[in-house]
């Protein structure tokens, strides 16, 4: 005595599961195509981190009188740079603090922010006379023995924040720092050049 055997068909996959396959496909494919295209064009344009840097400073006056009160003036000249080929940058929250011995003397910023053309730079003068700083006796003996070396030296602080924009590339934005001596010939007043750029965080 034999039985039929009749086959169930399977149920039918609801179309709902079919629109999320498709659409999931769809999307990873978009997603591989965007980042093709964007490592293409982080190859062909090689973008570089704008930076800041001085690149040159003078010292017409560094002394103290009787008293123990110093008064100096200094010029500092400072660079922003873009070496980007392909996009221009944008500078903003420009800020650094010049100290000597722990005591803050000048503030170099700009107002608002500005933009540096591809592949070019923007330079900033500063020229600052020091309020008279009242020197303990430890700091004249420092000041003493700077005079006495010819070299001065001053720590500048600070940093920028920095944005560039380009094509499918978007925006990309940095925090560059910058924290460096500054040395001097008081005799002349000479800046000694030495290395003085800012690094991206």
């Amino acid at each position: 005595m034999t039985k039929n055997l009749l086959s169930t068909p399977p149920p039918r996959t609801h179309f709902l599961w079919w629109f999320a396959a498709i659409f999931c496909a769809i999307l990873t494919i978009a997603i591989i195509i965007a980042g093709i295209v964007i490592f293409i064009g982080y190859m062909v344009i090689h973008p570089r981190v704008p930076v800041i840097s001085v690149v040159g400073a003078y010292l017409p006056h560094f002394n103290y009188d009787g008293a123990g009160v110093l008064v100096t003036q200094v010029n500092i000249l400072v660079r922003s740079k873009n070496d980007n080929m392909k996009a221009h940058a944008r500078f903003s929250n420009f800020n650094l603090e010049l100290f000597f011995d722990g005591n803050r003397i000048a503030v170099l910023s700009t107002a608002t922010p500005y933009e540096v053309k591809k592949n070019s730079s923007v330079d900033f003068n500063y020229e600052y006379t020091s309020d008279p700083i009242p020197l303990n006796p430890m700091q004249m003996n420092h000041v003493d023995e700077s005079l006495k070396k010819d070299e001065v030296s001053f720590e500048l602080k600070g940093g920028v924040r920095t944005q560039w924009r380009v094509g499918v590339l978007g925006s990309v934005k940095f925090l560059c720092h910058l924290n460096c001596q500054l040395q001097f010939r008081p005799s002349n007043g000479s800046y000694i050049t030495r290395r003085c750029s800012s690094r991206s965080k």
